[in-house]
């Protein structure tokens, strides 16, 4: 029997439902559907605190080792290392004192000043202190996740210190953990002063910098900024308190065919082995409400209401 002639379709007991290429198409559709839900409505939300909070066990139990190791470590460490922290740790002690006596003294000029002009004093900013538990696991964002969650407090947009500057931003908040998006990731962005001209600028986040960094967009080309210019937060985005170092510039790129400059910063934070950190309140919901103001809309609402008669 010639082979043209053979019947190549499947015996009926393995046609079962649509063709494999029908459900491919179908889950396609579903996948993009999701997706897009996703973006537009954030459904899946619940869904990803539900399961951020049944891995935690097992997330904490899979970094014992890691802390035990880490733990080890410390314990074997040199004496004379030792010595080393202590002698700088006096001298950073000594230096901090000095600097304490002076901003205990512009303190208090500010204090008079602002009572000469009226002025109402600076929202003390609630901060919490948190701990990171490791990276983030999407390879194309630089993000961490610390031990804080909705259940300790932490509000989503919140910023990140550590001891040098800021680190970052809460971009996600589940019931026992937070996402933080670092300085570094392209889809971060913070208003900056420069401490030397005074001049608003806003830092994007550049992770293509080795080593991750933040650069200055939209700077003319004449623009007044040296390297090694400190960029401070500016305050007037309603999130970040004024005056937390953010980065220093370190390279400046002037190019004759372009109207901007290329500005490259570099954080102040330590953007890759943070471990301590502390979750600073956003400052708008710091603002308190004026209780003179209210007080006479309350008192001239009557008043509106007879003029309306």
């Amino acid at each position: 029997m010639p082979l043209g002639t053979l019947d190549r379709s499947p015996p009926p007991i393995f046609k079962q439902g649509p063709s494999a290429l029908s459900k491919l198409m179908f889950f396609s559709a579903l996948s993009l559907f999701l997706m897009v839900a996703d973006t537009r409505f954030s459904i899946t939300q619940p869904v990803r605190a539900a399961l951020a909070t049944a891995l935690y066990p097992i997330q904490w139990l899979a970094l014992q080792p890691v802390r035990a190791v880490q733990g080890s470590g410390e314990y074997f460490t040199g004496l004379s290392q030792a010595n080393a922290n202590s002698e700088d740790a006096r001298r950073k002690l000594a230096l901090q004192s000095l600097r304490a006596g002076q901003v205990e003294q512009l303190s208090q000029e500010n204090s008079r000043l602002r009572k000469l002009l009226g002025l109402r004093e600076q929202l003390a900013t609630p901060v919490m202190a948190a701990e990171v538990l490791y990276d983030a696991a999407d390879p194309y964002t630089r993000k961490v996740i610390i031990d804080k969650g909705m259940a300790q407090g932490v509000e989503l947009g919140s910023p990140v210190l550590d001891e040098s500057g800021v680190l970052g931003q809460v971009t996600r908040v589940h019931p026992l953990v937070s996402e933080v998006t670092l300085v570094i990731d392209r889809d971060l962005a913070i208003p900056v002063l420069n401490v030397r001209t005074g001049a608003r600028s806003v830092a994007y986040g550049d992770p293509s910098t080795p080593g991750g960094g933040l650069e200055l967009r939209f700077m003319g080309s004449n623009s007044d900024v040296q390297q090694g210019d400190l960029l401070t937060t500016s305050g007037v985005d309603g999130v970040y308190p004024p005056g937390l170092p953010v980065a220093k510039i370190s390279r400046i790129e002037r190019r004759a065919e372009s109207a901007f400059s290329k500005i490259y910063c570099a954080p102040q934070a330590l953007v890759t082995g943070a471990r301590h950190v502390m979750v600073v309140k956003p400052v708008a919901g710091q603002i308190p409400t004026r209780p003179e103001a209210d007080a006479m809309d309350a008192a001239q609402a009557p008043a509106k209401k007879g003029s309306a008669k």
